[in-house]
């Protein structure tokens, strides 16, 4: 197979996959994103999959609904959803359209417009941390609600873009548990990231919340 130049964009065929396939083979990969200001873009090193109606850990797992309905197609376009009131995070939707499954992108590492990405992320101590977690990576990229739905696959001038990038040597990617996931889906090893990249997020594993317990009166 003739090698594929690192500027074009990943095809529709690419995402149409099982996510677990997916979300491994998009390490390495670069991220495009034009914003007014000038172009950012990454590599990805870190991601997790998430299966859809068969994963507890899914936001589609009992459904569609008005939130995820990005995640059911068709594939290769981006789902942003909101969390904690707080941040956004980004996926690239995967499968036949009509079933959801979705890879969280998860962490990366800059590699053009770092002046741009922290102005977004004052709070960064070092190049390593504007883009390492799915919240930094977000805010770094300056990406939010109203990108949910874009077209990873259309290169360009496009928002944001997929591109074939640098795929690490496979004897380089790991695979574990998923961060902060509990349940039934607690142990799935579906998070993949580039061994020893220091942009690779740290492991946190689910910490159940606690429930208050009303106080005597």
């Amino acid at each position: 197979m003739a090698d594929v130049p690192e500027r074009m964009p990943l095809t529709r065929d690419f995402f149409a996959r099982p996510v677990v396939e997916v979300a491994p083979d998009l390490l390495g990969r670069t991220l495009l994103r034009n914003t007014p200001d000038g172009p950012i873009e990454l590599r990805l090193t870190e991601a997790e999959a998430y299966d859809g109606e068969n994963d507890p850990g899914s936001h589609a797992y009992r459904g569609r609904t008005a939130r995820n309905a990005t995640m059911f197609g068709p594939p290769g376009h981006a789902y942003v959803y909101f969390i904690y009131g707080m941040w956004f995070s980004l996926n690239a939707v995967c499968c036949p359209e009509g079933k959801a499954s979705g890879v969280l992108l998860r962490a990366g590492e800059i590699l053009k417009g770092a002046e741009l990405a922290a102005g977004r992320r004052p709070k960064a101590r070092s190049a390593r941390e504007l883009a390492r977690g799915p919240a930094r990576l977000a805010t770094a990229l300056d990406i939010d609600r109203s990108l949910d739905g874009t077209d990873l696959c259309a290169g360009g001038d496009a928002p944001l873009s997929l591109l074939h990038g640098r795929p690490p040597a496979p004897e380089l990617v790991r695979s574990g548990p998923r961060t902060g996931v509990g349940g039934d889906g607690a142990d799935h090893p579906w998070r993949y990231w580039i061994a020893d990249d220091p942009t690779v997020s740290r492991y946190r594993p689910h910490v159940p919340r606690r429930r208050r317990t009303p106080s005597a009166t």
